[in-house]
């Protein structure tokens, strides 16, 4: 057993263990990127274009203006999404996917292949 890994119960006559993964795992990086409700929608909505917040408001509605705000200050955070503000008044903001973000395009489709596959085999059960 490694260091970094969790013992569980004994099963039957195996012991089962569970490697914690690596902070900088590809995997890992890739799962955290999107990770939290509501991101992958942010995501994919920007994959169009650059947005304004009430743009994207309007294309999620039941999505609060709270958690769109923690959603939105990740993705930049992450350097996945970039916010550009124009001078003046009203100030405007715009939102729009970075090229690192970009890199998540081919996962968001596979992510969505995938669900509507599961979700197929679970309707013909």
């Amino acid at each position: 057993m490694h260091d970094d890994s969790v013992a569980f119960a004994e099963v039957g006559h195996q012991t089962v263990t569970w490697d914690r993964p690596a902070a900088d795992c590809p995997v890992e990086v890739a799962l955290s990127a999107i990770s939290g409700r509501w991101a992958t929608l942010v995501l994919r909505n920007l994959m169009h274009g650059p947005q304004s917040f009430s743009s994207l408001r309007a294309g999620l509605p039941t999505l609060s203006a709270k958690v769109l705000t923690e959603r939105l200050d990740s993705l930049v955070a992450h350097g996945l999404v970039s916010c550009s503000r124009s001078p003046g008044f009203p100030v405007r903001t715009t939102y729009a996917v970075t090229a690192k973000g970009l890199l998540l395009r081919r996962l968001l489709v596979e992510l969505y292949r995938t669900g509507e596959a599961l979700l197929g085999e679970v309707s013909e059960h």
